[in-house]
């Protein structure tokens, strides 16, 4: 597939090195002759009135009271994601990065006190966030190969530090409070909640009152960085269910048959409300706040004059050094410290496949500040010359964070042995015929293995992969199945995966897998019973075999290979003996395995043996 510049751009390394480029050219552009048509285009005031009603403000503060309202309800969506569906949804998960995040944030904010003193104390709040575009970005460059566990770590991690660093923001870093606009923006607070609550799915709505909310705190005095921020967090996020893919299916079937404009209508209204209003906020404005409002951000507020006695000034500024400190030092000690103390306290562990010089390499990264931190020095100085040392204490604190980064990551994998901070990907064991449940020839070209749970809305039985693959490649791929019963979440997974083993010592495996998957709402044991005698099956032979410990051992064992392999979830592929990352729906898979193929075609000795 083409790769073009745009999703080069996408990509967390793209919209990184997008940022430098941008941060360079706003420095070069206001050290240049020109400099004074940088400062006057940010200045140029825009206003829009209607009726009585007006707002105008300079290009400079629609950037940062504007634009940067979408990047942090952004933040918002995320975070309510997170907290709905993702890491934050296992509290016990959640706790190691939770103690690392406060002290990432309270850390940097005493080595910054003590550094830059009294006088510059308004500051403190520059060195609390992280900038996590940056930080991801980095990590793509310079972190290990595989670092995907790391990544949700840091990401966890960075929820914990956006939402405290905008707290500091809205709270510390407001004046003037006009109680008229603040109730409003209570009001629409309220309504969004509400809005919530009667699951509309439409995004119209939240939008409108996300307007109000913006304008209302604009009035109130206090920054709307907060107001993004909570309204992100009111959004509600949810996991799509089975039976709800299963009617939009169903509506487009229709369309199929009858393609109407009331039909197309209605398929496209189902397939909207099957993702959630979170999700699909959140995809239509992120590539919009790491490709524009970012960078247009940076534009605004790199651009630092250093002619004359400037650099000079910020070199000799306990500012520009607290600055430094808290963000390079304080950023590795608390994150690092605040890990290692959450462990200590038995709070939990590190993620799997990641090691301690990972995470200090992690922490070292999280010193890049940027967004937050240039947003914090324009509401806490009104001094410029602080304005210009504490920017370019940030630029250095983000240039030294990211030297810094690499250099612990290179210890740690030519010291350590710490080449991946990331789960296995590796099939362990490789298929074996005696091990395995097989269909296909050993002969194939490719070889599709399946981690499934027979509570899985969406295993392969159920979504008709494993049947879209044998259309397609026919006897060129062999698709090969283990059980990994979730039992944390799908109570009746394990016993059903020993009814198929069960069956299996009656040569009726595959027979017992699609009829458990036909009936994976009504697994029990008088389910199991029934199923053994539509199957033929001696049910006496069944029920000596269901109490037999082999075949549960049988079944764990699956279950330990699973997670050797690096499967922690179901449905989880192996394509060719490699862990398939990424979508896996039927076309995704199929191209992923003709790629292979053509390769194998290009190549011959690189054949599996």
């Amino acid at each position: 597939m083409r790769t073009t510049v745009l999703d080069r751009l996408r990509s967390e390394s793209g919209s990184a090195l997008l940022l430098v480029a941008v941060t360079l050219f706003a420095l070069a552009w206001a050290n240049s002759p020109w400099s004074g048509l940088y400062h006057e285009i940010w200045e140029t005031h825009l206003g829009v009135t209607l009726g009585p009603w007006g707002l105008d403000l300079s290009l400079h503060h629609w950037v940062n009271d504007g634009l940067m309202v979408i990047f942090f309800f952004v933040v918002g969506l995320e975070v309510r994601q997170e907290l709905a569906v993702g890491s934050l949804r296992d509290r016990r998960r959640a706790l190691v990065p939770l103690v690392a995040g406060v002290l990432g944030v309270a850390v940097p904010a005493a080595v910054y006190l003590a550094v830059a003193g009294r006088e510059a104390a308004a500051g403190w709040g520059a060195v609390v966030g992280t900038d996590t575009a940056f930080l991801l970005g980095a990590l793509a460059l310079v972190g290990p190969a595989m670092s995907n566990q790391l990544r949700i770590f840091l990401l966890t991690l960075t929820v914990v530090d956006d939402f405290l660093a905008v707290s500091i923001i809205g709270v510390y870093y407001t004046d003037g409070l006009k109680i008229t606009a603040l109730v409003v923006a209570v009001v629409a607070l309220v309504a969004l909640y509400f809005l919530g609550r009667t699951r509309q799915w439409r995004s119209a709505p939240y939008v409108a009152l996300v307007v109000v909310l913006w304008l209302a705190t604009l009035e109130s005095g206090i920054h709307p960085s907060i107001a993004g921020m909570i309204a992100g967090l009111l959004v509600p996020a949810f996991a799509t269910h089975r039976g709800i893919v299963d009617h939009v299916g169903n509506l487009f079937r229709d369309f199929r048959q009858s393609p109407e404009a009331d039909v197309a209508r209605s398929a496209s209204r189902g397939l909207a409300q099957s993702i959630s209003v979170n999700e699909r906020l959140h995809v239509s404005l992120r590539g919009a706040s790491s490709l524009v409002v970012v960078p247009l951000f940076a534009l605004a507020n790199a651009g630092v004059d250093l002619r004359g006695d400037t650099l000079g000034i910020a070199l000799t500024s306990t500012v520009t050094w607290g600055v430094v400190a808290g963000l390079v030092i304080g950023k590795l000690v608390g994150i690092s410290g605040g890990t290692w103390l959450a462990i200590r306290m038995g709070l939990g562990k590190l993620p799997d496949g990641v090691g301690p010089g990972s995470i200090m390499g992690g922490a070292a990264l999280s010193g890049i500040g940027f967004t937050v931190s240039l947003l914090v020095i324009g509401l806490a100085f009104t001094q410029e010359s602080q304005i210009s040392s504490a920017t370019v204490g940030v630029l250095l604190a983000m240039v030294l964070a990211w030297i810094l980064g690499w250099l612990i990551f290179r210890v740690a994998r030519t010291r350590f042995g710490e080449v991946s901070a990331d789960l296995p990907v590796t099939l362990t064991p490789p298929i074996h015929e005696e091990y395995d449940h097989i269909i296909g020839s050993p002969h194939a070209e490719a070889e599709v293995v399946e981690y499934f749970d027979y509570e899985c809305p969406f295993c392969s039985r159920t979504t008709g992969i494993a049947q879209d693959l044998k259309e397609h490649f026919g006897s060129r791929v062999r698709f090969v199945v283990r059980h990994l019963p979730v039992t944390d979440l799908h109570e009746h997974a394990e016993r059903a995966a020993v009814v198929a083993e069960a069956a299996a010592r009656q040569d009726k495996f595959w027979g017992m897998h699609k009829a458990l998957f036909d009936h994976q709402n009504d697994l029990g044991e008088e389910t199991y019973t029934h199923l053994a005698r539509e199957l033929d099956l001696d049910l006496e032979q069944f029920e000596r075999d269901l109490e037999d410990p082999v075949l549960l051992k049988v079944v764990r064992k699956h279950k330990e290979s699973a997670l050797d392999s690096g499967a922690r979830g179901t449905p989880t592929f192996f394509l060719n003996g490699s862990r398939h990352i990424g979508p896996h729906d039927a076309r995704t898979i199929i191209a992923e395995l003709e790629a292979q193929m053509a390769t194998q075609d290009e190549h011959p000795f690189r054949r599996r043996s």
